[in-house]
């Protein structure tokens, strides 16, 4: 049976209007379609409506606001007006418990709410990253509580999200969808939807599982692979070598269809993904008596980074004749990447977390996050200027490299003398650290040189050992 309407574009409700439900609304929108944006957030409604965007992906807020000038976009709190539409995304969190179980109220939540208003010929595609077997075992069983029956009276597909922030409305256009369905109807139903609806490729998979597992597969090499860089920068700093030429060169060598590609270390790895998606994997794995071990060491690596990177910033103070109780660092860069305003998970909560304790005087300045939430998240509210952050500070300690602070004129900042720069993400070019030297700073990146083994004592590395324990919950 077909799950789409035979001429003209079909009609979208997108359940979930947070940052994908919105990128996928506004795109869709501005391609034409009709789209109504649903969210149970009453405020996130309303500040749409004073044309108010609350998520900082460029070029989205002028999307949202022409769709919706337009009439293509319209929101609200009612789910019942899902019914009057021809495809029903659902983009709704889902986050994980502590025990690495998916916590599935909100997707519960909506599926129930919106199992009262479906109709027969409607295609429901579930796009919020869940364990293998959630589409199948959870939500067709909640939709059908209805009276219709998945796979028959309505089509059921699963097409995993896989945006970057910063980069998700090209990535929309560009990357290929992958579509799994309950039938073959179903999934060739989304297929043609998202191949009418943005012209990308379709990667069709024979099931639901395999749709499902693809999105956690792909976070899961991530986290494990910024582990392995996290963890090489860790030992290049016991030999004074730069992690970037080390990882520039390894990844030269062909392997498999295409290089060897070891990717940047940092302070952390944050954002509501990379941060629970594989103890999805490891908890799926343990319900069914297989143990995988490389997804919480990755995770366990990389939640490490925010207190190793503290480590760093007070061992080069008291290099520098400095007491860290009575020395301030300036954070600049709050969010969990470069280029977003994004706070969820992010790993820069951890590093002032570890300097506060250790009686660091903390000030921070992001000129993209919510100063409010930002507030709310690190116990003291940002500073307004860069100026005001970094006056008289020991450190400055970038952990973000937003835009703005790619043109900051390190010399003519009022710092203390000396200074420690601590590079947690900006990846300076060797260029730019020997402008930093000249203009008096003291140079740290993560893994990006240090004093050699042979010239000092011993220190810990804390790399995981195959002899230790491995998590056995999440957290």
């Amino acid at each position: 049976m077909r799950f789409l309407p035979d001429r003209g574009d079909p009609t979208v409700a997108v359940i979930g209007f947070g940052y994908v439900g919105s990128c996928v609304a506004a795109t869709l929108a501005e391609r034409g379609f009709g789209v109504i944006g649903i969210d149970t957030d009453p405020r996130l409604v309303e500040e749409l409506g004073r044309r108010e965007c609350r998520f900082s992906e460029h070029g989205l807020a002028e999307r949202l606001f022409s769709g919706l000038d337009s009439g293509r976009l319209r929101v609200t709190t009612e789910t019942a007006e899902a019914g009057a539409a021809d495809v029903v995304l659902i983009t709704v969190g889902t986050p994980v418990r502590d025990d690495g179980s998916l916590a599935d109220e909100q997707l519960r939540g909506a599926a129930l709410e919106l199992s009262g208003h479906l109709r027969p010929g409607q295609l429901v595609v579930l796009k919020s990253t869940v364990p293998p077997g959630t589409t199948r075992d959870l939500l067709a069983p909640l939709l059908e509580t209805g009276g219709l029956v998945a796979g028959e009276d309505f089509g059921l597909a699963f097409t995993p999200e896989r945006l970057a922030e910063g980069t998700a409305l090209r990535e929309l256009s560009t990357f290929p969808i992958v579509v799994g369905g309950l039938t073959p109807d179903c999934a060739a139903s989304a297929g043609e939807l998202w191949r009418r609806a943005l012209g990308v490729d379709i990667l069709p998979m024979e099931t639901l599982e395999a749709a499902e597992l693809v999105k956690l597969a792909d976070n899961w090499w991530i986290d494990l692979n910024i582990a392995m860089a996290n963890e090489l920068a860790k030992l290049c700093a016991l030999y004074g070598a730069d992690v970037l030429d080390v990882i520039s060169a390894a990844n030269t060598i062909p392997k498999g269809a295409g290089n060897v590609n070891i990717l940047l270390p940092g302070v952390g790895v944050g954002g509501s993904c990379l941060t629970k998606d594989p103890w999805m994997v490891w908890r799926t794995a343990d319900e069914h008596g297989v143990r995988i071990r490389t997804a919480a060491v990755g995770r366990e690596v990389n939640a490490g980074m925010p207190e190793y990177t503290a480590e760093l910033i007070i061992d080069e103070l008291i290099g520098l004749g400095k007491d860290p109780a009575a020395s301030t660092v300036a954070v600049l860069g709050l969010a969990f990447k470069n280029d977003t305003g994004d706070l969820r998970a992010t790993p820069v909560r951890g590093v002032v977390e570890a300097l506060a304790a250790a009686g660091v005087t903390v000030r921070l300045h992001d000129p993209l996050v919510d100063r409010e939430a930002a507030a709310a998240l690190f116990g003291t509210e940002p500073e307004a200027s860069l100026d005001d952050a970094v006056r008289g500070a020991d450190c400055v300690a970038v952990l973000a490299l937003h835009r703005d602070f790619l043109g900051i004129d390190f010399a003519s900042l009022p710092v203390a003398e000396p200074c420690l720069l601590l590079d947690g993400r900006a990846h300076y070019p060797k260029e730019t650290i020997a402008e930093l030297r000249a203009a008096g700073y003291v140079y740290r990146g993560i893994g990006r040189g240090g004093t050699p083994v042979a010239g000092r004592p011993a220190r810990r590395l804390s790399l995981v050992r195959p002899e230790e324990p491995f998590y056995l919950e999440a957290g």
